[in-house]
């Protein structure tokens, strides 16, 4: 079911992707990525706050790795690739300063 809403509404929405000014394809994408980040995080970073987490990673993304995140998070369970994919995101300076910055703020506002 999940599969087929997502086609649906990135078919649905496909061809606006040139003149939709409010990036309904990019956040669809993006939430769909997220579902396939959420765990792999949980399993590689145990005790780091998930949801800054997973908007470090997403935010320093490239649009085809957002996109192949994307078709993962179809499945159930993420495949090597998407966890390759993930801790290679995570290795980025911007990233890391991204999940220390924003982690810890998740930390302080417990």
């Amino acid at each position: 079911m999940r599969i087929t809403t997502f086609v649906l509404t990135v078919s649905a929405f496909g061809f606006l992707a040139a003149c939709e000014p409010d990036g309904l394809v990019d956040r669809v994408a993006r939430e769909e990525a997220k579902v396939a980040v959420r765990p792999i995080l949980a399993s590689q970073l145990p005790g780091v706050p998930i949801e800054p987490a997973v908007n470090c990673v997403i935010d320093n993304a490239s649009a085809q790795e957002i996109l192949r995140l994307a078709r993962a998070g179809l499945t159930a369970t993420p495949d090597q690739e998407s966890i390759d994919l993930v801790a290679e995101i995570i290795q980025r300076p911007d990233t890391i300063e991204c999940i220390a910055t924003e982690g810890l703020n998740a930390f302080l506002s417990q």
